[in-house]
């Protein structure tokens, strides 16, 4: 029987890819989603993966759409936590409001989501944990102190969960994409793009959501399972750790 993959903010962008990817290979995906139906409904239509809609800044309804996830599909051996959100601004004008959605969503949502599957791993002795960080956690970003600490935070918590998960044949993992030609990047003004971004990554293009997909795929097969507490850094060369 073919594994269950949970895929978060998995309707759109580097989510859907991911989805997508992770069918192709095989797996009975569920993809989240929070909060646009039409293009939820319009990607399950497409694809044929089953969409679930909650908040993961809420514990409780993670754990309640986890649990019909589950009664849905069966118990989830894959967990990608791809959900994010920006509400950028500059530090003295950042409003409490700003790093609170941010850190809700993209630091304590990893938490809500992984916390409720946590068990079910350690019991059947296999599990899947990969987490969407960000190039800009590890290197920081002006503007985005919100998002930079948020996404820096997922990585602390990869490292940690994976040695609690490693004896238990749980691997944690982590991915931080650069800049991906999503249809939210691909909005940014064509001389923006040229002038001052392209010039930062060293393989002269975006990279494509499919490739941060396919980091994917491999982090959640058999094949790696010799890898636990990584970081791998999908950004054309643009930073290095």
């Amino acid at each position: 029987m073919s594994r269950v993959a949970l895929v978060t903010g998995g309707t759109r962008g580097i989510g859907a890819a991911i989805s997508t990817a992770l069918k192709a290979a095989g797996y009975k995906v569920a993809a989240n989603y929070a909060g646009n139906d039409e293009k939820a409904k319009a990607f399950e239509a497409e694809t044929g993966i089953p969409v679930f809609k909650w908040d993961v800044s809420n514990y409780q309804s993670c754990a309640e759409g986890i649990a019909k996830v589950e009664a849905a599909l069966g118990p989830i051996e894959v967990l990608v936590n791809n959900a994010g959100i920006t509400r950028d601004g500059m530090f003295h004008k950042m409003t409490p409001e700003q790093w609170n959605e941010v850190i809700n969503t993209n630091l304590n949502g990893v938490f809500n989501m992984t916390h409720p599957i946590w068990n079910g791993m350690r019991e059947r002795n296999f599990g899947r944990v990969i987490n969407i960080s960000s190039i800009n956690g590890q290197k920081g970003q002006m503007g985005q102190a919100n998002y930079s600490a948020a996404k820096a935070g997922d990585l602390g918590f990869t490292k940690a969960l994976a040695q609690e998960g490693a004896a238990k044949g749980i691997t944690v993992n982590a991915i931080c994409p650069g800049y991906i030609g999503t249809e939210m990047v691909r909005a940014i003004p064509e001389n923006v793009l040229k002038d001052r971004i392209l010039p930062q990554i060293p393989v002269g293009r975006l990279g494509e959501p499919e490739e941060v997909a396919r980091c994917v795929v491999f982090l959640a097969s058999d094949d790696a399972g010799f890898i636990t507490g990584s970081t791998i850094s999908a950004n054309g060369g643009q930073f290095f750790v």
